[in-house]
């Protein structure tokens, strides 16, 4: 009885550490107002068995300041009509062998786990590869044309290597369910981005999430839809979504001329339609983005593209930081491919970074404190305050000195500069060389 009794215990204590557990034990997912996000493109971190590269590069990125990896889709990629497309998903349940196996997925899972970071995986709900098992063995949970004879791709993009699911048929959302909740209790996810969530119904989010959350247990899993949909968040109960028309905005008055006062006219849109506690993940760039223009190009340079970053992440939070931007990869990034990044290249950009983000987690005031908005064409001046901290963050946004009038509840403070950490005495205006930016305590 008593060798009984030892042989419980020891396999209990085992299956308490499996890798679906682990998370509750040693991770609690932060509130999403309070994310720093790192989006992981396993294609430059190796050309095969690149989640090994990965989680061999996770110290550097936890020192960014970074508490949640978000992992681009590393399922066996289709074929058939193929492109090379990670999101055209063949096996929602494996890894493909360019990036690795199951246990190197739980390696990489744990890896986070033990450095005080969560994992989410991309998850491609809206359609599957055409030689996805699903499409011979089920064809009714595709989409079909006028006909009903024949699958289509996804409509209205121009995705021909996919084809587009069904969901009026209720066992292809079963089966899309499970497959998620797999690698929530199998492999230890902590929640995932979803591909093209506005293409989804809102009512099968709400369902897969809520499944998701009772299948997780104590543990928090956080939830980000690729859109914009307000339906994401009332119906789907997802904690982020997308700020692209912020980006939009970023991208107007940086590069065309626009009025700051559209950045924040952008913001306030874009919060106005928010429920409480939801959050927009801003960014400067992404992995759709950058394989057109890499931040330093696309805000014309490297202080651009600083001064870009700074616009975005303080007045309102929700950052993210796409692997490679903060060593400043320099061109465009095909993410069909292989491109190695030298992440060497550029150390005081990535000091940069982890001193902004370094900020952004040490105050909450700076990434959710109340916002106050001083309009001018140029300069993007807003203060930022809490019960305990009021900083003024100013960002020159064209490639030319500019000078403007501070507010009178500035206007001749001591401040302290929170990039070099020595005071300054302010004056009337402020002036401000090309793309350069201040955070002031």
């Amino acid at each position: 009885m008593r060798k009984f009794l030892l042989f419980l215990s020891v396999a209990c204590v085992m299956m308490a550490c499996k890798p679906g557990s682990k998370p509750a034990e040693t991770f609690v997912m932060p509130e999403p107002a309070d994310i720093v996000m790192y989006q992981v493109n396993p294609r430059v971190f190796a050309p095969d068995h690149s989640l090994n590269a990965v989680t061999a590069r996770l110290d550097s990125i936890k020192a960014l300041g970074v508490n949640v990896v978000w992992v681009m889709p590393i399922n066996p990629i289709g074929v058939e009509k193929g492109k090379n497309s990670p999101y055209c998903i063949k096996d929602y349940k494996n890894i493909a062998p360019e990036f690795g196996t199951l246990e190197d997925f739980k390696r990489l899972s744990q890896a986070c786990h033990e450095r005080g970071m969560g994992i989410i995986l991309d998850w491609v709900a809206n359609h599957t590869a055409w030689d996805n098992p699903w499409v011979k063995e089920h064809p009714e949970w595709y989409t079909h044309d006028e006909k009903a004879d024949t699958i289509i791709h996804p409509r209205p993009w121009d995705w021909y290597d996919v084809a587009d699911l069904n969901y009026d048929n209720r066992e292809m959302r079963a089966a899309m369910i499970d497959a998620m909740k797999f690698w929530i209790v199998e492999e230890g996810l902590d929640g995932f981005r979803c591909d093209v969530a506005d293409g989804v119904p809102a009512d099968f989010w709400k369902e897969a999430i809520d499944t998701l959350r009772a299948a997780a247990g104590d543990r928090k899993i956080v939830m980000l839809a690729e859109g914009k949909r307000v339906d994401n968040f009332t119906v789907g109960g997802f904690d982020l979504n997308y700020g692209w028309d912020y980006k939009d905005s970023l991208v107007n008055v940086f590069n065309k001329g626009y009025s700051v006062e559209n950045l924040f006219n952008a913001d306030k849109a874009e919060y106005d339609s928010l429920p409480a506690g939801k959050v927009k993940m801003r960014f400067t760039t992404n992995h759709d983005h950058s394989t057109i223009a890499t931040p330093v190009k696309e805000f014309t340079n490297e202080r651009g593209s600083m001064a870009a970053y700074v616009a975005t992440i303080f007045p309102h939070g929700g950052a993210l930081v796409y692997g490679s931007q903060e060593v400043g990869y320099p061109d465009p990034i095909n993410f069909f491919k292989y491109v190695p990044v030298d992440w060497s290249a550029n150390g005081k950009l990535y000091e940069e970074y982890q001193h902004l983000i370094g900020l952004y987690n040490q105050y909450p005031a700076l990434r959710k404190g109340t916002m106050t908005a001083y309009p001018d064409k140029d300069i993007m001046l807003f203060e930022k305050h809490d019960e305990t901290d009021t900083f003024l963050i100013a960002v020159n946004v064209r490639n030319e000195e500019k000078q403007m009038k501070l507010p009178e509840s500035w206007a001749g403070k001591k401040v302290r500069n929170m990039y070099g950490e020595a005071d300054e005495q302010l004056g009337d205006t402020l002036t401000l060389k090309p793309f350069e930016y201040k955070i002031l305590k």
